[in-house]
């Protein structure tokens, strides 16, 4: 025989309180004491409550349930956004449901996978053009949706880092080491976060009369960029390498290190997004940081004082170079000036030891 399901009634019988008051304390108000509470979430643990999430849809009601719709979870970057998303959903109240787009799926099938479960508002972390999102946004008709990773100039309501400002910190520091012959390995050409990057790249090198040496691209894995910068090896390797994320980066270190290229001796590297894994990478890697973190808090109170109808713009995000192991000034005449500081540094030991 199948047991009946906890009721509402249960627990507000069980803590001595009426049924709006439950009601009151799941709908998070503010109009309950925090004594009575605590007195109906303890039955509601008692008596292992479930608020059926589904009932609440078919009411048509407000069911504290925020969707997310993004990119290949297998990636870090999205992974983390993620994360920090549901992260900070959960800490404000709210249940989060995940659909992640496939190669063979668009944007719009994604979305409608969370709209079928009649979310309250959504988040898309998908790499859309301004067309793409407005398309979107159309699509979400009354619903909030927030965009994450689309065209600056889309007609849109958006959080994300701005590319300008990462390319340009990381630009800057090679152009400070001495670096000249600079190459870049991007991501796909149809995501609108790649584009952005290459442009801002371009535009912060042009500023020094100087343009990529080499232009590489991949699909954001560590196995692209381990692919493409195999296609320069062994002799047309730029002296530094701006890549797009840390997960190519990845890569690209990887197929060096295999052919026995000094990092940063004979190539400097710099990623992009420092995700949780790039300082203990080896060597560590310098990375112009996006908190992914603050991302996903920042995203999720936007849309949730919107829905509370607390209008603000959000919360203007700022990268940051991180810098670590992976850049230094180039090699001078066939000189590993790297190497030589070690041996300096073995030999004073040494010398220290007698």
């Amino acid at each position: 025989m199948t047991a009946r399901s906890v009721t509402l009634d249960d627990v507000a019988q069980l803590a001595g309180v009426s049924y709006q008051t439950v009601s009151r304390v799941l709908n998070h108000s503010m109009q309950v004491s925090p004594r009575t509470r605590a007195k109906v979430e303890a039955a509601m643990q008692q008596l292992n409550y479930v608020p059926n999430r589904v009932a609440q849809q078919l009411a048509g009601k407000a069911t504290r349930t925020l969707g997310l719709a993004t990119s290949d979870l297998a990636l870090m970057a999205p992974a983390q956004i993620a994360s920090a998303i549901h992260e900070r959903a959960a800490a404000r109240g709210y249940h989060l449901v995940i659909a992640m787009a496939n190669a063979a799926g668009s944007a719009q099938d994604t979305v409608n996978e969370l709209l079928a479960q009649r979310v309250d508002a959504l988040l898309i972390n998908l790499p859309l053009d301004a067309e793409q999102a407005a398309q979107v946004q159309q699509q979400c008709g009354s619903k909030l949706a927030l965009f994450l990773d689309v065209e600056q100039h889309a007609d849109v309501a958006q959080c994300q880092y701005q590319s300008e400002s990462g390319a340009q910190q990381a630009v800057e520091h090679l152009i400070a080491l001495g670096h000249r012959q600079i190459g870049v390995l991007n991501g796909p050409i149809s995501s609108a976060s790649a584009r952005a990057r290459f442009h801002a790249w371009q535009q912060a090198l042009a500023a020094h009369q100087l343009e990529p040496v080499c232009v590489l691209n991949g699909d954001w894995s560590a196995a692209s960029g381990y692919q493409a910068l195999l296609q320069l090896l062994p002799d047309r390797l730029p002296k530094a390498l701006l890549v797009a994320n840390d997960q190519m980066a990845l890569g690209a270190m990887r197929v060096l290190h295999q052919h026995g290229v000094k990092i940063p001796a004979e190539m400097s590297i710099i990623g992009y997004d420092d995700t949780a894994e790039s300082a203990w990478y080896q060597p560590p890697l310098t990375t112009v940081r996006q908190d992914l973190q603050q991302l996903g808090a920042v995203s999720v109170d936007w849309l949730l004082a919107e829905l509370e109808g607390e209008g603000a713009q959000p919360e203007r995000l700022e990268t940051e170079l991180v810098l670590r192991e992976t850049t230094a000034a180039p090699m001078q005449k066939g000189i590993d000036v790297a190497e030589i500081a070690d041996q300096l540094q073995i030999l004073a030991r040494k010398l220290k030891q007698q």
